[in-house]
């Protein structure tokens, strides 16, 4: 059992994140019936992409008049940061067949949580149940979403939209004690924040990883 090799604490708070992800789902599902979708959309984005971010963009995309072609690609863009992200969790998602699951459920909480543990059992029962827990919570937060989606005529009034970041925040505050990376952070964030007004969505994002140079030098 993965949660046996975990401590309590761990256990929780990785419950807290997939509840908080469903949570999100349902704001995800409801916004996208709002502006149209057919049912099955979000909910097979939700489950063959299972990535929120790229997801309320693609659906944002075509909803203000783009075609399917630029919301994917724009949806690639933010999600190349997975490409790095790859790179630190290989030890973690298996070999062979089980390696495709593995890179599937690799999202910024699971990578989170799998990084943040001491050993190498700790870290990769902490990325599996995290990334299994967010691949059940997502899609089933999406259905509910879709049929409560009638009763909400605003998601963004809930400040839902503003779940994802608050998690993944919350997740890095225990890394920045370290001074280089805090500092890293910290640079990466003015990045983002400078270009934001001036470029499209998920570029600030990409330009705010020109920061790691900081912290890979010696």
């Amino acid at each position: 059992m993965l949660t046996s090799t975990l401590n309590n604490s761990t256990v929780k708070n990785i419950a807290l994140v997939c509840i908080a992800d469903l949570i999100v789902g349902i704001s995800y599902g409801a916004l996208a019936l709002s502006q149209g979708f057919d049912w099955w959309v979000p909910l097979t984005l939700s489950i063959l992409v299972l990535a929120g971010a790229s997801e309320f963009l693609f659906i944002g995309v075509i909803f203000s008049g783009g075609s399917p072609i630029s919301a994917a690609l724009a949806g690639l863009l933010v999600n190349s940061r997975h490409i790095p992200f790859s790179f630190a969790v290989s030890d973690l998602t298996g070999k062979g067949a089980k390696a495709l699951l593995g890179y599937h459920i690799m999202n910024d909480e699971s990578v989170v949580f799998g990084l943040a543990q001491e050993t190498n059992t700790e870290k990769r029962a902490a990325f599996w149940l995290c990334g299994v827990g967010i691949l059940l919570c997502w899609p089933i937060g999406v259905l509910i979403g879709e049929v409560l989606g009638s009763l909400i005529s605003d998601t963004h009034v809930y400040g839902m939209d503003a779940m994802f970041p608050a998690i993944i925040l919350a997740l890095s505050l225990p890394a920045l004690t370290d001074k280089r990376l805090r500092i890293t952070a910290i640079v990466g964030a003015v990045i983002a924040v400078l270009v934001t007004p001036v470029l499209p969505a998920g570029i600030p994002v990409l330009l705010a990883l020109l920061s790691l140079v900081i912290y890979i030098r010696k």
